[in-house]
C-alpha cells in the first residue's frame, strides 16, 4: 500500500514555500513574505561552482531559510525595513569560480532593490526583461559571465539608474536607444560583448564614463557627446567616419580610446591637450600631421600615454608630445629629424617609451657618450637612417631590418 506523502518527501523549494505560507512561521521572519519567496527562487536558480581544489564554494552556505532574519544572516543581502535593497550574488574572490545557473525573473519581485550585483562566474541565459519593475534600481552590474540575448529594452525604463555594467558577456543585438537617454545614468559599460548597430544618436547629459569597446558596432560617432564625459572607449569595433569636433567641448575628458576602428580624415588638433592623459587612436586611417607646439612643449605628466601608431600621419614631428610618458608614433609616414625635445625627454627619463619605427625619419641626434636610462624603451628601426648602435629596445613585431631601402627614402632626398 502506498504511503501518504509527508513534508519530508516534498522538494525543498515546495517545503519552504509551504512553511512560508503558514501564519505561525510567517510571523517569525523579519523580512517581507514577497522578498523571502523571491530569495527562495533565486537560490534555486543558481549553484555554487566547485573551486579548482575540489572544495565547493560557499556563497549560499548562509542562506538558511529557517533563520528568522535573513537580512542579518544571508551573505550578499542588505535590507531596510524588512525589504531587500542590495543583492550581491557570488563572493567576488579571485580564487572563486563564481556561480552557475541563470538570472530568474523573480529578482523583479524585490521591488525595493537599489543594487543588483553578480560577480564573475558562468551564469548563462538572458537578462530578465522584468527588471523594469525595479524603479529604485541605481546599480546593475552583471559582468564577466556568459549572459546571452539582447539587452532588454525595458532597462530604458529605470528612472534612477546610475550605473549599468554588462561587460564581458555574450550579449548581442543593438544598444537600446533609450538606454543612453536615461536621465540619471552616469556609468555605462557594455564592453566585450557581441553588440551590433550604431552608437545611439542621443547620449545622456549626465554621463561620466562610456565604455563600449570590443563589440561589433558600426557607423559614425554620435554628432555630439555630453560635456560631462571623463572616460570614453569605443576601441575594437568597426566604426568609421571622421572624428571631427565631437570631443572639442569635453573639457574634463582624461581618457579617449578609439583604437582599432576605421576612423578616417584629419587628425583633430584639438585632441592634443595635457588634461587628456590617455589618447589612443591607433590602427585607424587617420591622416594629417601632429600640430606644432608653442614656445615650450607641454608637460603631460606621469602615466600619460599617446598612441597614434598604424595610421597615415605625415610631415615632420612636432615637439608637442615630448612630455608624454609612453608615446607610440610607429607605422606612419613621419619624415625629417626627431626634435631635440624628444631626445632630451628620453635621456632624462620623462618619456619612458618612444616608438618611432616604420616611418621615414632620417636623424635622431644623440650627444656622444650618452646613455639611455634602463627604464626607457626606444625603437627607431626601419627609418631612413641607421639607429644609434646599442640604443634600441624594439618590440618583436618591429622586424629585423634596421633601416629602409634607400629607394624608399630617395623621394625625400634621404637616399
Amino acid at each position: 500500500m502506498a504511503k501518504p506523502h509527508s513534508h519530508s518527501s516534498l522538494p525543498l523549494s515546495l517545503l519552504l514555500l509551504s512553511l512560508l505560507l503558514t501564519p505561525s512561521v510567517q510571523q517569525t521572519h523579519k523580512i517581507s513574505t514577497v522578498d523571502l519567496r523571491a530569495l527562495i527562487a533565486i537560490k534555486n536558480s543558481f549553484t555554487d561552482v566547485p573551486s579548482r581544489r575540489g572544495s565547493p564554494a560557499a556563497f549560499f552556505s548562509t542562506w538558511n531559510f529557517s533563520a528568522p532574519d535573513p537580512c542579518s544572516t544571508f551573505t550578499g543581502l542588505t535590507c531596510a525595513s524588512g525589504r531587500v535593497t542590495t543583492l550581491t550574488l557570488g563572493t567576488g574572490l579571485s580564487d572563486s569560480p563564481g556561480l552557475a545557473g541563470s538570472l530568474p525573473p523573480s529578482i523583479a519581485d524585490l521591488t525595493e532593490l537599489t543594487q543588483l550585483i553578480l560577480f564573475p562566474g558562468i551564469v548563462t541565459g538572458p537578462i530578465p526583461f522584468q527588471l523594469d519593475r525595479l524603479a529604485s534600481l541605481r546599480v546593475i552590474s552583471l559582468t564577466n559571465n556568459r549572459l546571452t540575448g539582447p539587452i532588454p529594452q525595458s532597462l530604458s525604463l529605470l528612472p534612477n539608474l546610475h550605473t549599468l555594467d554588462l561587460s564581458y558577456n555574450r550579449l548581442a543585438g543593438p544598444i537600446p536607444p533609450g538606454l543612453t537617454r536615461l536621465p540619471k545614468l552616469k556609468v555605462l559599460i557594455l564592453a566585450s560583448n557581441s553588440l551590433s548597430g550604431e552608437v545611439p544618436y542621443e547620449v545622456s547629459s549626465q554621463l561620466l564614463h562610456l565604455d563600449l569597446k570590443r563589440n561589433g558596432l558600426t557607423g559614425p560617432l554620435p554628432p555630439s557627446l555630453p560635456t560631462t564625459l571623463r572616460y570614453v572607449s569605443l576601441s575594437e569595433n568597426d566604426m568609421s567616419g571622421p572624428i571631427g569636433s565631437v570631443f572639442d567641448s569635453l573639457a574634463d575628458l582624461v581618457h579617449l580610446d578609439l583604437g582599432s576602428n576605421r576612423f578616417g580624415g584629419p587628425l583633430p588638433q584639438t585632441l592634443f591637450r595635457t588634461n587628456l592623459q590617455s589618447l589612443l587612436l591607433q590602427r585607424n586611417n587617420l591622416s594629417g600631421w601632429v600640430p606644432p607646439a608653442g614656445s615650450q612643449p607641454p608637460s603631460y605628466g606621469e602615466g600619460s600615454i599617446v598612441d597614434l601608431s598604424h595610421n597615415v600621419i605625415t610631415g615632420e614631428l612636432s615637439p608637442i608630445l615630448a612630455g608624454v610618458e609612453s608615446l607610440y608614433l610607429n607605422n606612419n609616414r613621419l619624415i625629417g629629424t626627431v626634435p631635440r625635445e624628444y631626445v632630451k625627454s628620453v635621456y632624462v627619463g620623462i618619456t619612458k617609451t618612444l616608438y618611432l619605427q616604420h616611418n621615414y625619419i632620417y636623424r635622431f641626434a644623440v650627444e656622444p657618450g650618452s646613455m639611455l636610462p634602463d627604464t626607457v624603451s626606444l625603437c627607431l628601426s626601419y627609418n631612413c637612417m641607421v639607429p644609434p648602435a646599442g640604443m634600441e629596445a624594439c618590440p618583436a613585431n618591429a622586424g629585423t631590418d634596421l633601416s629602409r631601402p634607400s629607394s624608399q627614402c630617395s623621394v625625400f632626398n634621404y637616399g
